[in-house]
This record gives structure tokens, sequence and C-alpha cells, in this order.
């Protein structure tokens, strides 16, 4: 960098954030979290602290004209025993709401899970940097969105030239919760999950409590939906229930109504879309628990329950959903603004066929932009729950939203 445009270094901070909902200040920097502090300490397991740490959909917004970022990090990045080393996160950059340019930050720490004991081994390691460059020189909206399945400890922004807060474009909120199809599970990119692509079609601010492995009605889930200011909401329920076994049919129905009832108490108002579990062949008439099979080398899953337990309340996802529509259709009488959507118009047969789950739970890329595309169509589009009404219907895209997932050189 010549003395014309010398490093500028700015601390990150709570301010500079888009899509969380608390910051803990740990040794190395500032982490994001996607639950509250009051939440986290009522979980109960190691797979939804980490599912929460992981800052999918979680963002820096800032204004700038510089034409090099570099962001100074500490990922912990999640591997399996037995199974290859995942690539490194990527960071994706946003110029004026496009996809501009990619990183990754190598090291950091590593937490090594074996799927059969549960068991977790930490290596620790050292923060890296994610870099990008040749950026447009003009003054620009800018975003960088952090690895969707790697806890992300961040420490310093370098640029060269000054940064600004990121204004208020004035969009929507939307508060999505649901499993890890909805985290961004074998998505290529943070922008590439199916929820951030929505939200670009959509022209709305995501914020992501898509959690995997954990999507089970927790309370204290339902809690901070209900404290965080909010325009649009929606819950994708089922398929954990059934993966993890976790729940009979008596205890899962009045679960889903208390779950919608601390929602309604803070957004009493608010369009509320309830979505079902898309198509996942293993698990439409076979109860959990789910469990993995390494068959042939590569992971795939397979459901362990027995189907004939159905009629004792085992639950299936053709139980869920049957038991989702009929909750929702009996509540909406009273709820003008409760709405429900088969997760089957979002992934269904056809789209099964076309793009088939690789592990048998996951769809691949290809599939997640399936699903943003059916749920832009049948949420935001003409007649859909989340449509926009009013003089802003027509706003062009604003800072965040993916038009394109194709590197703007």
């Amino acid at each position: 960098m010549n003395a014309e445009h010398p490093w500028i270094t700015t601390p990150v901070t709570a301010a500079m954030l888009r899509g969380h909902l608390d910051t803990e200040r740990t040794a190395h920097g500032l982490q994001p979290h996607r639950l509250p502090a009051r939440a986290r300490r009522q979980i109960p397991d190691e797979q939804l602290a980490m599912a929460e740490a992981q800052p999918s959909g979680v963002r820096l917004a800032f204004r700038t004209r510089a034409t090099a970022i570099e962001l100074h990090a500490l990922p912990t990045k999640r591997a399996y025993r037995g199974l290859p080393a995942p690539a490194d996160g990527v960071y994706d950059l946003l110029v004026d709401g496009r996809l501009a340019a990619q990183a990754t930050v190598t090291g950091g720490n590593l937490r090594t899970i074996d799927m059969a004991t549960q068991s977790v081994e930490l290596h620790r390691g050292r923060p890296g940097t994610a870099r990008f460059t040749d950026l447009p020189p003009h003054d620009k909206d800018v975003e960088i969105w952090l690895p969707h399945t790697e806890t992300t400890e961040l420490i310093t922004l370098r640029t060269n030239a000054p940064v600004t807060p990121a204004p208020d474009r004035g969009r929507r909120r939307w508060l999505h919760h649901g499993s890890s199809i909805s985290h961004g599970s074998n998505a290529a990119h943070p922008t590439a999950i199916w929820p951030a692509l929505a939200a670009a079609s959509g022209q709305v601010e995501l914020v992501n409590l898509g959690f995997g492995g954990s999507a089970l009605l927790d309370p204290f889930t339902a809690r901070a939906m209900r404290d965080t200011p909010a325009e649009l909401i929606s819950l994708k329920i089922g398929i954990n229930i059934v993966n993890t076994d976790a729940m009979r049919l008596r205890a899962f129905v009045p679960a889903v109504h208390g779950f919608l009832d601390t929602i309604r108490e803070g957004h009493p108002t608010a369009p509320l879309l309830v979505v079902s579990p898309v198509l996942c062949p293993v698990q439409e008439h076979t109860p959990g628990p789910l469990a993995p099979d390494f068959t042939g080398g590569t992971l795939r899953f397979k459901a362990t329950g027995d189907p004939a337990e159905r009629a004792a309340g085992r639950l299936t996802l053709t139980v869920i959903r049957d038991q989702l529509a009929r909750i929702v259709a009996q509540r909406a009488a009273d709820d003008p603004n409760l709405h429900y959507l088969d997760g089957r118009c979002l992934y269904g047969e056809p789209d099964y066929d076309e793009h088939p789950l690789p592990d048998e739970i996951h769809p691949d890329p290809a599939g997640h932009r399936r699903i943003a595309e059916n749920f832009a169509r049948l949420a935001f589009g003409d007649g859909g729950p989340f449509a926009p009404t009013g003089p802003d219907s027509s706003a062009p895209p604003r800072s965040g939203a993916v038009e394109s997932e194709t590197l703007i050189p």
C-alpha cells in the first residue's frame, strides 16, 4: 500500500453487523451470535451451541471508497472423524448488493466431531485474514457475509479508505427459523444458502435462525423471536423433530401451539408463515431417529424407526405435514395473518428427481437455489403472504440483495 493510500484499521463493533441477535467479546475479538445470551444459557446440548454460533446470514455492512479490504478473524472450523477435512469457509463480499469477490481464511481452530459418540476435540490455531482487492473506487455499500458453517471471531477491519456505517435502507426485516437446510448445509457459500437467495429476491433484510439439527420448538428460541423486531416471520418446522425422535404426537401439537403463542406475544399481526418439511424420502413414512451411514465411504443418513409405531404417536414427515396444516387452519380463523405452506411446494418429487439429496437429507447447491426460487415466488410474489404492499412495493434492489451469484470482475 503506497503512502497516498495508507491502511486504516477499524475495530469491528456490533454496529457494523447485520443478521445477528447478540455479540460476545472474546479474547480475540467480537463473536456474533444468533441467539441472545439469555437463550444461550438454556441450551441443553453442544449441537445447538455450535449451530447458533455459526454466523449463517450474518454480515458486516458499511460504506467506503476502499479498493482493498482485509478482515482479520479467527475461525473455528468443523470436521467429522473419518471423513475428509472440509474446505475453508467462504467470505462473500457484496458491492451495492452484488457479489463482487470471495476469500477464505486459512488456519484457525478445528473442532473434530465423532458422530458415533458425539465427542468433540478442539485443536487451537491462529487467526488469519480474508483479503479483497481491486474493488471499484467509487463510494459504495459493502457487505461481507461470514462463512455460514464456521464460528467466526472478528478482530479488525483494514481498508485503504475510511469506512462509515451503512445507512438504513428501509427494507422489511424477515425473521426465519428452520433446520440445517435453512442454516445452509451443502450450500457453496454464504449468500447461496436458500434464505439468503430468497431474501435477495424479496428485497428484505434477513435474520436467519436456521440451526443445523436444532429446530426443535425450543421455548427459548420462540422467546428470542418474540423479542426480535421483524415485519415478516417464517417457521420451517418438522424435520428435526422427526430425525431426532424428539417428540410423540401428543407433545408435538401443543408444542407448536406454544411456539406460535409466544411469537404472537411480540408480533401479534405480522405475516407469519408456517412451512412444513420439504420432501425427504427416507423420513416420509419412517420415524427417526436418524443414523449416519458410511457405506461406500461417503456420509449418508438413514431412518431407523419402525413405521408400524406411527399408530402409537411416532412422528413422520407425512404426519407432521398433516398436523401443521390442521393447526394453522384452526388458528387462522382468529389470526388472518397466519399462513401455511407445504414444504413439498419448495422441494418435491420433481425437484428430487432433478436434484437428488446427496446424503438423503440435505440439498446440493442447485437444490438450495430451487428452494429459494420457489419460496420467493410463493411467499414474496403476487398474492403471497410476504408480498410487498404500499408505495415501496416496486422499490429497486438495495444493499444486501444478491442479484447474481456470478463474480463480477
